[in-house]
């Protein structure tokens, strides 16, 4: 039994990349925090914000890196070491551009599926398995036109159906901390 004990969540910081399709995992986060009363502080030491609090019980940390998404394992990996928490208890919450808007997967380990805020993490960590929260934005169909699509808003259609999915994952958050996480995937996956 994986217990969580470090949520991460992915973005860009700025306000110019706030509402951009790349900082899904911020969104989540956000929702997350605000529901357990967590309260994020700048912690320059983990380079970002993080929060730490209790979930039904269980001391739980918060995490959205300060670095911009392609050197996100620096803060985790600074965060992870100091608190000493094992990959296997962690859950990384990002965009995922192969499930479509309104598809929330939970797995285990993997490839970073050319996400570069996974890609650092995994090069920080020196390991794939860590749990994601995969939070589907839709592909732009072709792979040039990925950058642009990433850093932009999703249509209005896009959010309605993107928030959904981070709301059906909401709804497991405390399986996830609880680490029942084959609970937790079942209920996510068949909604």
């Amino acid at each position: 039994m994986s217990e969580i004990k470090l949520i991460v969540g992915l973005g860009n910081p700025g306000r110019e990349y706030e509402g951009t399709r790349h900082n899904a995992g911020f969104w989540w986060v956000d929702a997350f925090a605000h529901a357990h009363q967590f309260n994020f502080k700048v912690e320059s030491k983990f380079h970002g914000l993080a929060a730490r609090g209790q979930v039904h019980g269980r001391e739980l940390y918060l995490l959205k890196p300060q670095t911009f998404m392609n050197v996100s394992g620096r803060a985790v990996g600074a965060l992870a070491q100091f608190y000493k928490i094992a990959p296997e208890h962690m859950l990384v919450v990002h965009d995922e551009l192969d499930l479509p808007p309104g598809s929330a997967r939970l797995k285990l380990g993997g490839g970073h599926g050319g996400h570069n805020g996974l890609k650092d993490i995994i090069a920080h960590l020196g390991t794939k398995d860590f749990w994601r929260l995969r939070l589907g934005i839709g592909h732009p169909g072709e792979r040039a036109g990925v950058s642009d699509y990433v850093l932009n808003a999703p249509r209005r259609e896009e959010s309605v159906l993107i928030e959904q999915a981070m709301q059906r994952a909401q709804d497991v958050a405390h399986l996830i901390v609880e680490g029942k996480l084959e609970a937790a995937m079942l209920k996510l996956h068949s909604s």
